[in-house]
């Protein structure tokens, strides 16, 4: 099933953060229907750095490239301000669209493009926006793959600003939009009152970021068709990482460590190596 037909069916849809092929396997195990594929989450684990405009074109697609090879669930992907100009979108979305994305969201920040619950945000003008749009919307091959269009205009405008500009994305023909940063709930149900008969709209969860934190069960009473949990993969990460390296600090070894790791052979069940292993069988030469 496609991710626009999936949003279509009225049920919220809820899309865990992932940053690599391995992340995204085990959101797919989990059962989950869709990743969501964090450029934060990428800076986190690759750069060691913030989610301050570091990650690359050629860091993203490389990312969707090895997910999409390993799992089937569909993937939105964070293409921040299309990495560039209205051109770059072009080149952006049709290379993230023909290594798998199911969509691709875009955001009107200014470059360096910075977390959307991180101060000192700038926007663009919303007519630069929609030129983006536009030229993503013509870079496409797919009518199923979807255009989020975000917008951080919240923090540098007002609520009021960010919802005439996100009005402005879907006239020119954004699939899902992203209002980045509401403060509380009743900007929520503003937003979703506004838009949600008209546009699926996705909520962002960021744990301790500005907005409240809701279960997909409260977002969609509230009016929500997507939630995505972008980085709470990495910062669950980073708790269960800063445990392991301070007993195995402490220990010398990993006998306290082993009641929370998959041992070798249970790491080679998830990731699949007996399958590969009977595949390969298949192509070696007969004795």
């Amino acid at each position: 099933m496609s991710l626009r037909a999936r949003l279509r069916q009225g049920s919220i849809l809820a899309a865990p953060g992932v940053y690599d092929a391995f992340s995204a396997l085990m959101v797919e195990r989990a059962g989950f229907e869709a990743a969501y594929l964090s450029g934060a989450s990428v800076a986190y684990t690759r750069l060691g750095r913030p989610d301050i405009g570091l990650v690359t074109f050629p860091e993203m697609l490389g990312t969707i490239s090895a997910i999409s090879e390993r799992v089937s669930i569909p993937v939105i992907v964070d293409a921040d301000t299309g990495f560039g100009n209205a051109l770059n979108t072009l080149r952006t979305v049709r290379e993230l669209e023909r290594a798998g994305a199911a969509a691709i969201q875009l955001e009107d920040q200014t470059f360096p493009k910075r977390c959307g619950h991180l101060d000192g945000k700038t926007v663009v003008p919303s007519a630069e926006m929609v030129g983006k749009l536009k030229a993503a919307l013509d870079a496409r091959r797919n009518a199923a793959t979807l255009i989020v269009a975000r917008t951080d205009a919240v923090a540098t405008e007002g609520v009021e600003a960010a919802l005439e500009r996100s009005e402005r994305y879907l006239e020119a023909g954004a699939d899902v939009l992203f209002i980045e940063a509401l403060r509380s709930q009743e900007e929520m149900r503003t937003a979703t009152a506004r838009f949600a008969s008209r546009v699926p709209l996705l909520a962002n969860m960021v744990e301790g970021g500005k907005t409240p934190l809701h279960s997909v069960q409260e977002l969609q009473e509230i009016g929500y068709a997507l939630a995505i949990f972008p980085g709470g993969t990495v910062r669950a990460l980073a708790h269960a990482l800063q445990a392991y390296f301070t007993t195995l600090r402490t220990d010398g070894g990993n006998a306290r460590n082993m009641a929370r790791m998959l041992d070798f052979h249970q790491l080679n069940d998830v990731i699949g190596t007996p399958a590969m292993m009977a595949v390969g069988r298949q192509y070696e030469a007969s004795r």
